[in-house]
C-alpha cells in the first residue's frame, strides 16, 4: 500500500506513518529531500526482503530535533538517559559522551530466535573505547555476549553475537555500517567496512537484557561515537542494509542544508 503526499510523490504507507510522527514531535514538517530518502530507504528495504526482520530500529539524523530523532522507525521508543539537544546533528547523528549517556533501546537481548538475529549501527564520528551497541550480563560471561565496539587497548572492534568474541583490527576513527548477524547455530557473520566475514561460534543462549546504545546492558562500558542509525531484530542480509542504510546517510546528507 502507498499513499501519495500533498507533491504528488507516491510514499509507503510505513515510511509515511513514520515521516508524519517525526514531524509531529519536530513540531514541523521535514524537508521533501530528507523525506524522499527515508521513503526510499523503506521501499528499498521491503524490495531487498529485509524490512520484516528490523524489529527495533531509529534513524538518529534527518529529524529537525532529538524528540524526532528518537522516534522508532520500528518497534517502540527507545529511553533516553542523558542525551540533550547539544548532542545531536541532523546530518551525523546523535554523539555520545563516553562516560554517563546512552539509549535503552528496550529490546531484549534475546527478544529474537537464537539461531536468527541481527544488530548493526551506523557511526558517522570515531569512538573511545566503549560498547556501540550490545546486551551482556554483569558478569561480562562471553558466552551471552551480543556486541559491537572498540578496545583501544588492542586497537581493534569487537564483534559477538550470542557467544564468540571476535575482534578486527581498525582505526578508532573508522566510519560507516558495522553490523553483527547470526542465521546458523555455528557461526554468525559481521561486517566492517564494507566487509563481511563468517565467524565461527557455536550460539548460547542470550542475556535478556535489553539492548543498549552507546553502552552496553549490564557494564558502563559507554562509547562517545556519533551513531546515526541502529538496527535489532532477526537474521537478514547484512551487505544489502548497509547499502540501503549507506545510501540514506547521504542522502539525508544532500537533503539538509
Amino acid at each position: 500500500m502507498t499513499l501519495v503526499w500533498k507533491s504528488g510523490y507516491s510514499f509507503d504507507s510505513d515510511a509515511s506513518t513514520y515521516i508524519d510522527a517525526v514531524e509531529t514531535a519536530d513540531g514541523q514538517a521535514l524537508e521533501t529531500g530528507v523525506r524522499v530518502a527515508i521513503n526510499d530507504f523503506v521501499l528499498g528495504c521491503k524490495q531487498d526482503d529485509i524490512w520484516n526482520a528490523i524489529k527495533a530500529s531509529c534513524i538518529l539524523a534527518g529529524a529537525r530535533t532529538l524528540d524526532g530523532a528518537l522516534v522508532p522507525l520500528t518497534g517502540g521508543s527507545p529511553t533516553n538517559f542523558n542525551f540533550v539537544s547539544a548532542d545531536y546533528d541532523r546530518k551525523t547523528g546523535l554523539v555520545g559522551d563516553g562516560s554517563t549517556k546512552f539509549l535503552d533501546s528496550g529490546r531484549a537481548g534475546n527478544a529474537d530466535p537464537q539461531d536468527s538475529v541481527h544488530f548493526c549501527v551506523y557511526k558517522s564520528s570515531g569512538t573511545t573505547t566503549g560498547t556501540m551497541i550490545g546486551s551482556v550480563l554483569n558478569n561480562f560471561n562471553p558466552s551471552t555476549f551480543n556486541l559491537i565496539g572498540y578496545d583501544n587497548t588492542s586497537n581493534s572492534f569487537r564483534f559477538a553475537c550470542r557467544g564468540g568474541l571476535s575482534s578486527v583490527s581498525g582505526a578508532a576513527t573508522a566510519i560507516g555500517f558495522f553490523g553483527v548477524g547470526r542465521s546458523l547455530s555455528a557461526t554468525y557473520t559481521r561486517r566492517f567496512l564494507s566487509s563481511s566475514s563468517s565467524v565461527t561460534s557455536t550460539s548460547t543462549a542470550a542475556s535478556d537484557r535489553n539492548f543498549f546504545v552507546f553502552n552496553q546492558s549490564g557494564n558502563n562500558n559507554y562509547d562517545a561515537s556519533r551513531l546515526a542509525f541502529y538496527s535489532i531484530g532477526e537474521s537478514l542480509d547484512l551487505a544489502l542494509l548497509d547499502t540501503r542504510v549507506s545510501n540514506l546517510m547521504t542522502a539525508i546528507g544532500a537533503a539538509i542544508p
